[in-house]
């Protein structure tokens, strides 16, 4: 598995939120900024509606094990914050990897096949 490397810091959180373009699904929502790091950044946050404390790291890593399915058609350096829903908990990483395809794609992030 490719490392993947973390946003962590909250002035990024909050710069993706306020330059970002969201895309949104009942599961899951992207927010996506390019940037000049040359590199594929990513984070995850979930928030206490998705349940207690396993019930949103199982969310994190559904969301991780997603990601890892499609890094590798990532096409630039960009900086994406995926945002856990209530609905995220329920889903297989398949499921969640098919939304955050779909929602890549929208933002322009993948390449064409």
């Amino acid at each position: 598995m490719p490392k993947i490397v973390t946003l962590n810091r909250n002035t990024d959180f909050r710069r993706l939120y306020a330059r970002g373009r969201s895309y949104t699904n009942p599961a899951l929502v992207t927010y996506v900024l390019k940037n000049r790091a040359g590199i594929c950044r990513i984070g995850i946050t979930t928030s206490k509606k998705i349940g207690n404390a396993v019930e949103r790291n199982r969310s994190k890593r559904l969301i991780k094990a997603a990601f890892y399915d499609i890094y590798d058609k990532i096409d630039g350096n960009y900086d994406i914050v995926f945002v856990a829903r209530v609905r995220t908990r329920s889903l297989k990483s398949t499921d969640i990897s098919k939304i955050m395809l779909s929602q890549l794609k929208l933002a322009g992030v993948i390449k064409d096949d």
